[in-house]
């Protein structure tokens, strides 16, 4: 039977979403169907508003493969699974004649686990943990969490943790759930026939689509053990976000507590010679941390190679004393067995690894202020990982509203492990990048002004020119500021600084939950809303309560951060250009994104504003700017005040704000 018409299809399914076809989306649909044809690679620039979905999923819809689709954030997942695909699915189905099944797959602890909810969590005399469900007063916070997941779990179907409203804390979610190590398996748990998450894998095997996250992308391509089912095309979409998830995936840790609840968990389980062997291994390993001061270890002292043998060693001999031995005195054994050996493997693997030695892993101290010290190994680069595992056998699609940075993709494809787009040989992935472009004309939305007669930022102090450019800024607009902080600190300042000064409602991240914060924000227009980080990247208010972005600065990585330093001096070694590779890049992605937080709707209009007067005097402005969407460019003060104020005239004029 031939194969119904793209187009066709395509207007099928934007039609059944209610949406509006568009130029670009039709372009992306074109190219994805032809590199799932070739078996090729593809990175898509889609920007906002193209309806970049649908304009992947139609053709992977089409062509009937096998498809894994990997997002970073939840938002994404929720939106696919619970809108776009059943709406897609309906559309094409009349002319594909046959219904595509899909399915979400996340890691385990996601899941509910009927055997931690029904026998508790094996306890840790000394850690402060319970049978939550015995001795938690219903009154506490931690007691009405779980009360209300023992009566959840009789009414959900899937036990994923994001499907629960209102959420619970952390704590309360760790008495319910189990890590993959933890995990007694379906076979050996008395709850395997109705466990959640061997359901979702069961549902995952049987689907066309399965929609999943970046984290389990990332272990299926780095442990070896498949948790994702064979698949012919993987679409990764926010794919910007990989590198630095696959990157976390890949990070080893080791803390003093970390440490100190193996020894107790395997302590009631070997015999006394072993555990203290481990005791003192763990003591000896907290002194040392205990002095530890922050930063890059180059080479692993002396003292420290000698006290993480003696961790593995130790690990190793607890390891293979608990495969051996059984003690039917402590209640539920497995499970209390299988907890303590997830927790000495995770301190021997680290401890591995960090003595063996990479020259491709980076070794660090990290000091804070509330959890003390704990030692950490990452990869140099996950470029070379996601060459070998993600590329090698399927077609993959990449795609984002930012991948295109100083003007094309080469950035974001070295991070990949692509070679330059072109280039050939016999192990290169090929691949092409293209940029759909978007539908909304950011010349006439939005201005990008450069505040360039301010003091070049420094490392740290008060920069009192850009408080009062950013007061005036501020005021010009009404309030209706999203301000993007390169650091905590910075925001905080900010936020101090102009309530004394303005009239104007200012949240600050980290005074309620991000959720209520931009909820907030978006319902009123004289807020603004002051923050770092997650602010960059999650926030989309369309419509007039959002029309001034601010930066306080490039927001270049710090220049003691071990991996990203690391990393930069990598790429000098190698006859690159680090700074330009490393850290540019990093600014590049993040700049792109926090403009993007600007125009998210045809009718939107607004002004991002850098306080950094690098980006138009220094050398890498121009590459920075080329990252950015195609504002309208000024360094003029005045002339961006006077479009603020007009453009807080007009909303208030139209009764919008």
């Amino acid at each position: 039977m031939t194969k119904p018409p793209l187009p066709d299809l395509l207007h099928a399914a934007v039609t059944a979403v209610g949406g509006v076809e568009r130029p670009g989306q039709v372009t992306m649909a074109e190219a994805v169907a032809q590199a799932i044809d070739d078996g090729s690679h593809l990175l898509v620039q889609a920007g906002t508003g193209t309806g970049k979905s649908l304009g992947y999923l139609v053709p992977a819809l089409a062509h009937g493969d096998r498809v894994v689709i990997a997002t970073a954030t939840l938002a994404l997942q929720r939106q696919l699974v619970e809108r776009d695909l059943p709406r897609t699915v309906d559309a094409l189905h009349p002319q594909l004649r046959r219904r595509p099944e899909f399915a979400m797959l996340k890691g385990r602890s996601n899941y509910l686990c009927l055997h931690r909810l029904h026998e508790g969590v094996p306890q840790d005399d000394e850690d402060g943990l319970f049978d939550a469900f015995e001795t938690a007063a219903p009154t506490s916070k931690l007691g009405q969490d779980l009360l209300r997941l023992r009566d959840w779990s009789d009414e959900t179907e899937t036990g994923d943790r994001d499907d629960l409203t209102p959420g619970v804390s952390d704590r309360a979610w760790a008495q319910v759930s189990v890590s993959s190590r933890e995990c007694l398996g379906a076979s050996k748990c008395a709850y395997g026939a109705e466990c959640f998450a061997e359901a979702a894998r069961e549902r995952a095997k049987l689907s066309d689509v399965i929609v999943t996250n970046h984290a389990l992308l990332a272990i299926d391509a780095i442990e070896g053990a498949p948790v994702l089912p064979q698949h012919e095309v993987l679409i990764v979409d926010e794919a910007h976000e990989l590198v630095s998830r696959v990157t976390g995936v890949a990070t080893g840790e080791l803390t003093p507590g970390q440490v100190n609840r193996a020894v107790r968990r395997a302590a009631k389980l070997v015999d006394e010679k072993v555990a203290d062997q481990l005791q003192t291994a763990a003591e000896g390993f907290e002194r040392l941390m205990e002095l530890a001061l922050p930063g890059r270890l180059e080479e692993v002292p002396e003292d420290l190679a000698y006290a993480l043998m003696a961790l593995r060693d130790a690990a190793r001999a607890v390891i293979s004393s608990l495969g051996s031995t059984r003690d039917r005195s402590v209640q539920d054994e497995d499970a209390v067995r299988k907890q303590a050996m997830a927790s000495v493997e995770t301190v021997h693997d680290v401890a591995e690894r960090i003595t063996q030695g990479s020259e491709y892993d980076v070794v660090w101290y990290e000091r804070h202020d509330r959890f003390g010290a704990s030692l950490r190994v990452a990869p140099l680069s996950v470029s070379g990982l996601l060459r070998e595992k993600l590329f090698a056998d399927r077609s993959v699609v990449l795609t984002s509203a930012t991948l295109k940075l100083g003007g094309d993709f080469n950035g974001v494809g070295a991070s990949l492990g692509l070679a330059p787009e072109g280039t050939e040989g016999d192990d290169v992935p090929v691949w092409k990048g293209i940029d759909v472009g978007s539908p909304f004309d950011y010349p006439k939305q939005g201005i990008l002004y450069v505040a360039r007669h301010l003091a070049t930022p420094g490392r740290e102090g008060s920069r009192g020119d850009m408080m009062d450019e950013l007061a005036e800024l501020v005021e010009a607009a009404g309030g209706r500021t999203l301000g993007l902080f390169s650091s905590m600190r910075a925001a905080q300042a900010a936020a101090e600084e102009l309530r004394g000064r303005l009239d104007k409602p200012i949240l600050l991240q980290g005074e309620d939950t991000l959720g209520e914060l931009i909820k907030t924000f978006a319902g009123d227009a004289e807020t603004c809303l002051f923050g770092t980080l997650s602010l960059w990247q999650g926030v989309d208010v369309p419509g007039p309560n959002c029309q001034l972005v601010v930066m306080d600065r490039i927001p270049f990585p710090r220049p003691d951060d071990p991996l990203m330093s690391a990393r930069q001096k990598a790429v000098e070694e190698a006859g690159g250009n680090g700074f330009m590779a490393v850290a540019a890049t990093h600014a590049a992605l993040l700049m792109a994104q926090g403009a993007g937080r600007l125009v998210r709707a045809t009718g939107d209009r607004g002004v991002v504003a850098v306080l950094d007067p690098r980006l138009a005097n220094a050398r890498y402005g121009s590459y920075l700017r080329a990252s950015l969407p195609d504002f309208w460019y000024t360094t003029d003060r005045n002339q961006v005040r006077r479009s603020l104020a007009a453009i807080d005239a007009a909303a208030k004029a139209s009764g919008d704000a």
